[in-house]
């Protein structure tokens, strides 16, 4: 699977024009509140939904077209992207119906080594691009793009899906708000237990009390599995809801960053992984995301000095608020050189040297 390099959206939330966006493999993204971070990474989510064919599903049950459209239909009648995989891309553009959901207006591959373009039609519900047409160029782009996963571990509430019981064999990969934990560690244990090693041993980095998970099928219910794990010096098992809320989303992003390349999505987006974690796991987690990084696509929005001081500046990038769209500004080594030599970047970032504070 292929990451994304490159980036056009238009009349997309709070995205009224975002121009070829290069994208690396680490890419931090730092900004006010409603700057629009997460509008950015939420078009991932659409994305891959929208590969799944289920964008109208999707787009039904998170507000309609009028949701989705820059200032609603009103003001932008349709919404477009391009996005480039090395020398192949997908471009589209979505008209919203009165349905109340969406149609293509444009749908289309590109391949760079003939210059063209490959138009799959227009007037489709859902995407043509998964039918079989032009598989030369969508063997590049649709299993990368249905692959794309947005984690967000803020719910840790007594009733979050993460604390309660789970299939046991849902497992093929971990689900955006960890629901599948217990099951996924249970088949990396069996199936890639050197990965789960080094989950557990980054775990008590962390938590020094932590001994070891002692994941089992529940003995009443053995197609049903529930996070178990142990303390040092005890034999007494608890239950996931017994571990800080910060433990247990720091075991959540272990498990994603440090499971086998062949389970690794495409592209991993983290929305706001730093929420509850203590310095020191935020410096452990930013050290993970270089290793993961340097194999795999990482973007990630925080609003953390602590997280974005781990990174250098040409992984960040500055997403602010110009009256009513989102920009977004890759940083400049050479700019901040000076700067850098006295402050760190999450320095900067409070001292609104670069963007990305409330204006």
């Amino acid at each position: 699977m292929n990451p994304i390099r490159k980036i056009t959206i238009r009349g997309y939330k709070s995205i009224r024009s975002m121009e070829g966006l290069t994208l690396g493999n680490l890419n931090v993204l730092v900004g006010a509140n409603g700057a629009g971070k997460s509008n950015f990474i939420s078009f991932f989510r659409l994305l891959a939904r929208l590969m799944a064919s289920e964008l109208n599903y999707y787009v039904a049950k998170n507000g309609g077209p009028d949701a989705f459209l820059h200032h609603g239909r009103k003001k932008t009648p349709q919404m477009e992207a391009e996005m480039y995989f090395g020398n192949n891309g997908y471009k589209l553009a979505l008209e919203p119906t009165q349905g109340n959901g969406f149609i293509f207006s444009k749908e289309q591959f590109y391949w760079d080594y003939t210059g063209r373009d490959f138009p799959l039609g227009a007037g489709h519900a859902e995407t043509e691009s998964t039918k079989g047409s032009h598989p030369n160029v969508a063997r590049y782009v649709v299993p990368s793009v249905k692959s794309w996963i947005v984690y967000h571990f803020h719910d840790t509430s007594d009733s979050a899906p993460m604390k309660q019981r789970c299939a046991l064999n849902d497992n093929a990969w971990l689900r955006p708000d960890g629901s599948n934990l217990p099951a996924y560690l249970y088949r990396l244990l069996h199936q890639f237990p050197d990965h789960f090693r080094r989950i557990a041993d980054t775990v008590r980095l962390v938590a020094p009390f932590f001994a070891d998970f002692q994941l089992r099928p529940n003995p009443l219910d053995p197609h049903s599995i529930q996070l178990e794990w142990r303390e040092k010096d005890s034999d007494f098992p608890f239950l996931g809801h017994q571990l800080s809320d910060g433990t247990l989303r720091f075991i959540c992003l272990a498990a994603v960053l440090l499971q086998p390349d062949e389970l690794m999505p495409a592209t991993i987006l983290f929305d706001e992984p730093e929420l509850g974690l203590h310095p020191y796991a935020i410096e452990l987690l930013a050290s993970l995301m270089r290793q993961t990084a340097s194999k795999h696509q990482l973007i990630v929005s925080t609003q953390s000095v602590e997280l974005l001081d781990q990174f250098d500046p040409e992984h960040v990038i500055v997403v602010d608020r110009e009256g009513e769209q989102s920009t977004f500004k890759r940083l400049d080594s050479a700019q901040l050189n000076d700067w850098l030599d006295e402050y760190t970047l999450g320095e900067l970032w409070k001292r609104n040297v670069f963007g990305g504070r409330p204006r």
